[in-house]
């Protein structure tokens, strides 16, 4: 069975995996949805992410017709999240965090979902046209109608969350709990900005994307090309943007492989390798994983109770250390950043072009 972790600073809690539905009602038939959807409950788990764009709003009638079809107190259990950003119209009012927008879009997803209030209202993606000031004022009124019980970001960089935190702690408004990111071995650049940032206000990181489009599952190998059935082959797939630089990485391929020889010595799967180390995080309170069957939820729902021994955790973290181009997150900028607390020289200065030392840049 599933354990369960705080959001964020909220008394609220959610299981240590969740359930993403991205493809619920295309991909994953509807009655395989809905087996899905009750393994993953009976296993404990609780929070289930969509959004009002999957399949075009599909995802979440499915997650209704779920909810409808099911007795109350199991659907009680379930912490439902959902995000509002894009539309698919040509409309250019239709999308957005403007105040227009968003109210049409939380409408028309707690009809989907079946629900008169959400437990997550996440923002998509952030809107630099939009002030932040009218998203949160919109968000705050909503939650203060009873429609939405916390709201999430999801893509925001590292200032831009902290903008809306900053903003909404002035103003008095309701504060964001949770950001989502994408977040894997494959993928630890948020380690650099927004990691932080969470951790500083408190909001719990949920990570999209947690196996890399399959990468880390082993279901790739180096110098070939990916079948059109898979995630990263797809052409219409979101991960086949993403593939090609997961692909072309040497760094990448060499954590695929430490995370397959790890699993191969501790009798785990590659899968659960992935997500335990990500689960192991700080900050992160739940991995949002997908399963196209039940054998893939089963694999999954089985990475928390792994023990990855300290050496695995040293190996996968080397392997897979984030790499600087430049600055501000090169060498240099990390020296520019660092405080010595101890006694004893300083760290070298770095030398400038004509031998000058300028620590100041």
């Amino acid at each position: 069975m599933l354990n369960y972790r705080k959001l964020g600073t909220t008394g609220m809690v959610v299981s240590e995996l969740a359930l993403g539905t991205m493809y619920f009602g295309d991909e994953t038939p509807e009655a395989d949805a809905f087996a899905i959807l009750d393994g993953f409950v009976e296993a404990g788990g609780t929070l289930l992410d969509t959004s009002d764009v999957y399949v075009g709003g599909v995802a979440e009638q499915v997650l209704g017709r779920w909810r409808a079809a099911r007795p109350r107190d199991i659907t009680d259990r379930v912490v439902q999240a959902t995000k509002g950003r894009f539309s698919a119209s040509p409309d250019p009012n239709d999308q957005g965090l403007s105040r227009r927008h968003l109210s049409r879009a939380l409408d028309a997803s707690l009809q989907r979902l079946g629900v008169e209030t959400i437990d997550l209202y996440q923002l998509h993606a952030s809107d630099m046209q939009t002030p932040v000031a009218e998203t949160l004022a919109f968000l705050n009124d909503a939650v203060r109608a009873g429609k939405i019980h916390y709201i999430g970001l999801s893509n925001f960089t590292g200032w831009q969350l902290q903008l809306m935190v900053s903003t909404a702690q002035a103003q008095g408004l309701t504060v964001p709990v949770s950001i989502q990111a994408q977040y894997s071995l494959l993928s630890r650049e948020i380690e650099w900005e927004i990691v932080p940032a969470a951790l500083h206000n408190g909001l719990s990181l949920l990570p999209w994307s947690p196996l890399a489009g399959g990468f880390l599952a082993g279901k790739y190998e180096r110098g070939t090309t990916p079948a059109a059935d898979t995630r990263a082959g797809s052409p219409k797939d979101l991960y086949q943007w993403v593939s090609a630089d997961y692909a072309a990485s040497d760094r990448n391929w060499d954590t695929i492989d430490a995370v397959v020889r790890i699993a191969r010595e501790i009798g785990a799967t590659p899968t659960q390798v992935a997500l335990k180390w990500l689960s192991d995080r700080p900050g992160v309170a739940a991995p949002i994983f997908g399963a196209r069957t039940l054998a893939q939820l089963r694999e999954n729902l089985g990475a928390p109770a792994l023990v990855l021994p300290a050496e695995a955790t040293q190996a996968l973290e080397a392997v897979s250390a984030p790499q600087a181009a430049g600055y501000p997150y090169g060498r240099f900028g990390e020296w520019q950043r660092e405080r010595w607390l101890h006694n004893g020289p300083p760290a070298p200065v770095p030398v400038m072009a004509g031998g000058s030392a300028h620590p100041l840049g």
